[in-house]
């Protein structure tokens, strides 16, 4: 994700980025420019019946109104996803700083704490990596033995819960914690398992496919079709509109499609490396004291 300044408005206006949608588009842009002109050329040259053109005109402004609303829709329901998406990490945050501290509270050994400290810090690299291309264990703080536990389960940040659950009902039965500890703890176990669901259910519930198939041939569509329109009033220089116009709509869906997926590594993706590292130093800090 990057940051930056919102306030520094010509810095961002000339910054490009990898993602900006400017670097993306220019094959297709220089192409609408030119089949603009090819348009306009036709037009003023072999067709200049202005009555059916102008009527056309207003139609476009009328499908204008209409595409602009489907923008609107389409870029909020992307942005809810990249949202829902950033609060369940910020839960995630917060039951990990949370359980740790009523850990420490409990007084357990050095050797309890070192391990729900390591394993927290694990359960957020794990749904990190879970979300991307799967996990990976080299980046995991885990015995030889806890290895072989997880290799055998299909849901690894599951099993890293697991773990902790069975060190908690172990502490238990040697009567370390209460019934009423683990209640208090289960509390922010289940809220690390309900993070994990959320997002899975933004990364695996992609917008309909009938929808996103329709919006892209609308915005074809219509820009494609748009100099028809436009070269009665504005001649050649509606090959210079119809190619800001397409920059506009396409760029908006480019963009809500890279964010309706928020947790890969694209520039305006959610920050989860950073905040799985916070969650490791906020859990060391707690858990490990000397």
């Amino acid at each position: 994700m990057i940051k930056y300044n919102p306030k520094s408005w010509l810095a961002l206006i000339f910054h490009l980025t990898k993602s900006d949608t400017l670097s993306i588009l220019w094959k297709e842009l220089i192409f609408i420019f030119i089949f603009t002109m090819g348009i306009a050329f036709f037009e003023i040259h072999f067709f200049s019946d202005a009555v059916v053109l102008e009527k056309l005109f207003s139609v476009y402004s009328i499908l204008g109104f209409v595409l602009s609303l489907l923008l609107v829709f389409r870029t909020n329901t992307a942005y809810d996803r990249w949202w829902e998406g950033r609060k369940s990490w910020g839960a995630l945050v917060n039951d990990s700083r949370n359980f740790a501290i009523k850990l420490t509270a409990m007084e357990l050994s050095p050797e309890d704490n070192h391990f729900f400290g390591r394993h927290i810090g694990n359960f957020a690299l794990c749904i990190k990596e879970h979300l991307r291309e799967g996990t990976n264990y080299d980046l995991l703080d885990i015995t030889p033995e806890e290895h072989i536990f997880l290799e055998k389960l299909d849901h690894i940040p599951s099993g890293i819960v697991e773990l902790m659950y069975k060190r908690l009902n172990d502490l238990k039965k040697a009567g370390t914690l209460s019934e009423e500890d683990l209640l208090r703890l289960d509390r922010n176990l289940n809220g690390f398992l309900d993070c994990v669901g959320v997002c899975e259910r933004i990364k695996n519930t992609p917008i309909p496919y009938s929808y996103s198939m329709f919006f892209k041939k609308f915005i074809f569509s219509y820009v494609v079709t748009l100099p028809f329109a436009f070269v009665v009033n504005f001649g050649y220089w509606s090959s210079i509109i119809a190619t800001f116009i397409f920059y506009v709509l396409v760029s908006i869906e480019i963009l809500a499609e890279e964010i309706e997926d928020p947790f890969g590594t694209d520039d305006n993706d959610l920050p989860t490396d950073e905040m799985a590292e916070r969650i490791q130093g906020i859990v060391k800090t707690i858990l490990d004291k000397p």
